[in-house]
């Protein structure tokens, strides 16, 4: 089920960001009291009151040039227009009620979408009486919070679910394999889809950007049913975001939470970006089965040891996802295009796959006897019993005596052991460390 999505808009330098962290709880936004320090649109989840949403902080989405500033701030607020189920319109009481903030209201007036107004910067309760000059926008109540203290967030929050539609159920059934394609424009992401379905069913250019819509496309094969998510798409044409790759990434996320696999597809041609990264870690932090997928292999100039070496590359670029298979391909020549199906297959298996309890112990037992648990000033952490609690990824919970001498690196010894003995080839396995309880026994 996809998540309803909830973007947070505003000219630049109103506390985007620091809001943004107050919602997911981390602090993953890069946050400056300078106007752009927000270099990357960061893509988080959150839940409030029993309901979970998707938030995007806009603040990255920046256009190159010189005075683009109302150009970007317009920019942020289609997108969000588009890509939202609700937005976050932030101001700063500090400045009061600006042009800049004006022309944003006007865009989203427009929009039909439910629109929460958020004046940040009331640090202190004389600051309050300042928020009413804002109900001159149109959209009713604003409300005044402080994203660096984090007062006025519960009322945001229960602002902003109150407005969240329900999530919506996939229409797909349990036995399709959904697979979305990521990656940076013109990876050659359109091209792909048509080369597994045998047909030219998307509009294919070398032109970055030039896919309008974000297209499923179920088939079957070999009596496995599949949907293509193909990501490449943007719907409106002649806007100006057409010329940034993060409006890619906004688009790619949607995808990657209906999906069972993503395909992180790169440009064999050009070798591995920063880009790629970024999208890639995307995927791992949802939880999806994954596969590298290396198109426009044709065209590299190759001898015995280049695939080998490439694919090393990828694995030094990538140290968190060394699950994931790396396919080698070329979508415009159908060279090695057969093989990239029955590597979806076994990785879905993988991410759907649940081990009985009494073997996941077996395993445990035998890598504590091999390499026990730390200690802590004489103390040991004693591994009581592990089961594996959910699929698409698999979950396991360790149960302990003391949770918080769990070292991340024992952590990962544990899930190498794991993998070791049950393969899980393709997918992340996500493990929590949990008190045991008298309940337990």
């Amino acid at each position: 089920m996809a998540r309803p999505v909830v973007a947070i808009v505003g000219r630049p330098n109103v506390g985007k960001s620091t809001v943004f962290n107050r919602m997911i709880g981390d602090r993953l936004a890069i946050v400056e009291d300078k106007p752009g320090i927000t270099r990357d649109r960061i893509y988080g989840t959150s839940e409030w009151n029993g309901k979970a949403f998707s938030v995007i902080d806009t603040g990255g989405i920046e256009l190159d040039g010189e005075d683009m500033m109302l150009k970007s701030i317009r920019m942020q607020a289609e997108l969000a227009i588009e890509e939202a189920d609700v937005i976050v319109f932030m101001c700063d009481v500090k400045s009061g009620l600006t042009q800049s903030d004006e022309e944003v209201a006007g865009i989203l007036y427009r929009s039909g979408k439910p629109i929460v107004v958020a004046i940040n910067k009331v640090d202190n309760m004389g600051r309050m009486n300042d928020i009413y000059e804002f109900y001159n926008l149109g959209f009713g109540d604003p409300i005044g919070i402080s994203g660096s203290h984090g007062s006025g967030m519960g009322d945001l929050l229960d602002a902003v679910v109150k407005e969240l539609p329900e999530m919506v159920e996939d229409e797909y059934g349990d036995d399709v394999i959904r697979v979305a394609l990521i990656g940076r424009p013109n990876v050659g992401k359109s091209s792909l889809v048509n080369a597994i379905l045998g047909e030219e069913r998307v509009i294919v250019s070398n032109v970055a950007g030039t896919t309008r819509d974000a297209i499923d496309t179920p088939f079957e094969r070999d009596g496995q049913r599949y949907v293509l998510i193909d990501t490449a798409g943007m719907r409106k044409r002649g806007k100006v975001y057409e010329n940034t790759e993060k409006y890619s990434v906004m688009r790619a996320m949607k995808a990657i939470e209906r999906a069972d696999v993503v395909l992180t597809v790169i440009n064999g041609e050009e070798g591995i970006i920063d880009q790629d990264k970024h999208v890639a870690g995307y995927a791992h932090e949802a939880g999806k089965a994954a596969i590298f997928v290396v198109n426009k292999w044709d065209v590299v100039e190759k001898d015995d040891k280049t695939m080998r070496q490439f694919e090393s590359n990828i694995r030094d670029h990538f140290l968190f996802m060394s699950y994931a298979p790396v396919v080698f391909l070329s979508a415009l020549t159908k060279q090695r295009v057969h093989k990239l199906l029955p590597v979806v297959q076994q990785v879905a298996e993988q991410h759907a796959l649940r081990i009985p309890t009494h073997l996941l112990n077996d395993v445990v037992s035998d890598a504590i006897a091999i390499n026990p648990p730390p200690t802590d000033k004489g103390k040991r952490m004693r591994i009581n019993y592990v089961t594996q609690v959910a699929v698409k990824p698999p979950t396991v919970i360790v149960f302990v005596n003391e949770p918080e001498m769990m070292h991340f690196s024992y952590e990962r010894y544990l899930e190498n052991k794991i993998r070791a003995a049950f393969d899980f080839i393709g997918t992340p396995i996500r493990i929590f460390t949990r008190r045991k309880s008298a309940s337990d026994n």
